[in-house]
């Protein structure tokens, strides 16, 4: 009988390797993706775990592969409290750029900026 030797992470016909490649692609994707920190460090688990049976004569093995991802960066703005809306309630307006209504250098004119909706719970 001719030996066929094989890493573990060849057996179950490649599919332990297909799983680890395809969280490495996650991995790499991650990497690429600038909503992120480029410097921070990502992580990518295999775990192996062994149960043999009774007798011992076979080994069921369970692989499963896990990635530790950076987190997207925070999103930031700022708002300003614009008071009363003329109902009595206080009013949260998202800052922008420039004057609502004013004409940039490359011909676009600033939006109105936006108004957060506040829900008052009695």
């Amino acid at each position: 009988m001719e030996k066929n030797a094989k890493s573990i992470v060849e057996m179950a016909r490649g599919a332990i390797l297909e799983r680890i490649n395809y969280e490495m692609a996650r991995v790499m994707d991650n990497i690429l993706d600038a909503n992120t920190k480029p410097t921070a460090k990502r992580k990518l688990t295999v775990t192996l775990t062994f149960t043999p049976d009774d007798e011992r004569a076979t080994i069921a093995v369970n692989v499963v592969a896990k990635t530790t991802l950076a987190p997207t960066n925070p999103v930031v703005t700022s708002l300003y409290i614009a008071g009363e809306d003329g109902t009595g309630e206080v009013q949260a307006v998202e800052m922008v750029p420039q004057i609502p209504g004013q004409t940039s250098l490359d011909g676009g004119e600033q939006e109105a900026p936006a108004a957060l909706k506040i829900i008052k719970f009695a």
